[in-house]
């Protein structure tokens, strides 16, 4: 691990994996988690050739800093980081809130993006039951802590199929929630709960996009990434099989062949300066 103190007052924990004879591949985890959450990604394309970023978002995991206002915050981040370690155009990929991180950055900063990843999120603003909802949420994190609300999300995040054959998956995904902040959460549920609607703004991404979904997915389900896949103009898209909110988790060997394959179809034009 390491630290790097960013001009927004961010503490950003991060892990910097690989060599990089193939594009640089930024990854951003979701609500509640941590940068351990990429772990079998990081991993397997560090491996393969690529430099693998993964940060802890502010106020989770390692990172600290201001309360985030809104994703823009996390999406500043990104690019402070980025620029820390000298990189120009990457490949970003994001799953849940972290999906919709990286369609902030890619509204905000599209010459940086080579590449993207949207796995288990949706476009749409934030519905009025759904901003009160968080709100709540953020409410209850931090009057309780976040070892109950862990615990009543848990069978949500994974499939049936993952908590009676991987319980060691659901350990890892259960420890994440649990360990979150809940200084950091709860902010990020408020930052959430007044999100833009991005559906315009993946109109005009021009960049080679990978969209993907747990078949089982109650969060996000395949409804959500067709519409993705709809939006994005030559976007792919892959339903991972029996898996729930985390694919890349549940079902990591095939979540990591389809990404890979995916990756080394960019061409070396899309990872250059414009």
């Amino acid at each position: 691990m390491q630290t790097v103190l960013l001009p927004s007052g961010a503490r950003i924990a991060y892990d910097d994996l690989g060599p990089q004879p193939k594009l640089p591949v930024f990854l951003v985890h979701g609500h509640p988690f941590d940068r351990s959450m990429w772990g079998p990604q990081a991993e397997y394309l560090a491996r393969y050739g690529h430099r693998v970023v993964v940060p802890d978002l502010r106020g989770y995991g390692e990172s600290t800093g201001p309360a985030v206002n809104g994703l823009e915050d996390f999406a500043e981040d990104l690019l402070g980081l980025a620029d820390h370690l000298g990189l120009g155009r990457f490949a970003l990929g994001g799953l849940s809130m972290g999906g919709q991180i990286v369609m902030q950055t890619v509204r905000d900063y599209p010459e940086r993006i080579a590449a993207l990843l949207l796995a288990d999120t949706f476009a749409e603003p934030e519905t009025a039951e759904g901003k009160a909802a968080r709100n709540q949420a953020a409410d209850r994190v931090l009057a309780e802590g976040m070892t109950a609300y862990a615990d009543e999300l848990l069978p949500k995040m994974v499939s049936p199929g993952t908590l009676r054959s991987t319980p060691e998956v659901a350990g890892h995904v259960q420890k994440m929630m649990r360990d979150a902040p809940a200084a950091g959460a709860a902010a990020a549920l408020r930052a959430r709960a007044k999100r833009p609607d991005y559906r315009d703004s993946l109109k005009q991404v021009d960049v080679p996009t990978l969209v993907a979904v747990g078949s089982e997915d109650e969060f996000t389900p395949v409804a959500d990434a067709q519409l993705l896949h709809q939006l994005v103009a030559g976007s792919e898209l892959v339903v991972l099989d029996g898996a729930g909110h985390l694919p890349n988790l549940e079902r990591a060997a095939e979540f990591n062949d389809v990404f890979g394959r995916f990756l080394d179809q960019v061409r070396p034009d899309h990872a250059e300066e414009r």
